[in-house]
């Protein structure tokens, strides 16, 4: 589980993140959203360990990250996995290699036992066989794949997935939402998702939190967005004719 607490982040004047505090669980998809400008990038990346806060705190099973040594944080970041918005393959390397980078820079396993763990993951994201291809002969949602099989080869305890179906057609976003959520089941991982698909967030938003100018406008799950009555969050999620028609029919059939 991952515990944030009263978190504050600026750039200059610029006073970005505003007090956030919540709770992202393990085993859960738990996803980000918000508009342009919300925050929701700097929040991610301070979940990250990228940006430092100058106020609050964020704590990963309890250990607080701003009092970890950088020897603990390096342990800490080993337990981190990540799925980049562009996926953010080397172009130079093969899929198993891309896959088989976290560890050759996190462990001291032989090549032997780092194959065996390649072939496994890449089995588990349905991409068996696909081992000597480049990046470049895969398609945007094979892509995202290998980046997923990358993200958990080190069995990770957190996930964080910045716009996983960013540049996929519906189909495939699917796809992708849908192996995120088995693989956060199937190994508890917590898992952040950083967002502004409507469609992730109805499929899979089991812990939802919605930035609205640097604060915590709202928060709940894919069930509960669908009652409140939060106008900021109405706007936003149901700003299309397809989701205020999504809405009603829920709303009359929960009556």
């Amino acid at each position: 589980m991952i515990e944030v607490k009263d978190l504050h982040k600026s750039f200059g004047e610029a006073h970005i993140l505003k007090g956030i505090t919540t709770t992202f669980d393990k085993g859960k998809t738990n996803l980000i959203i918000g508009q342009s400008g919300s925050g929701k990038t700097v929040f991610l990346k301070c979940l990250l360990g990228l940006f430092e806060y100058e106020q609050g705190s964020i704590s990963y099973d309890g250990k607080i990250f701003s009092n970890l040594s950088a020897d603990e944080r390096t342990e800490l970041r080993s337990d981190i996995g990540m799925v980049f918005q562009g996926s953010a393959l080397f172009d130079s390397m093969t899929i198993a290699e891309n896959v088989m980078f976290p560890l050759r820079m996190f462990t001291k396993q032989s090549k032997s036992e780092m194959e065996d763990r390649v072939d496994f993951v890449l089995k588990r994201v349905n991409l068996d066989g696909a081992h000597h291809k480049m990046p470049s002969e895969a398609s945007g949602g094979m892509q995202k794949r290998v980046a997923i099989a990358r993200a958990i080869v080190n069995n990770p305890k957190y996930l964080f997935c910045d716009e996983p179906n960013s540049g996929l057609d519906p189909k495939t976003a699917i796809v992708i939402d849908n192996l995120i959520q088995e693989i956060t089941d199937e190994y508890q991982i917590t898992t952040v998702i950083n967002s502004h698909d409507m469609n992730s967030v109805m499929e899979i938003g089991e812990k939802i939190v919605f930035l609205k100018d640097g604060h915590k406008e709202w928060e709940g799950s894919k069930d509960t967005i669908f009652r409140t009555d939060n106008k900021a969050v109405t706007n936003f999620v149901y700003s299309s004719e397809l989701f205020k028609k999504v809405r009603r029919m829920y709303l009359e059939e929960n009556q």
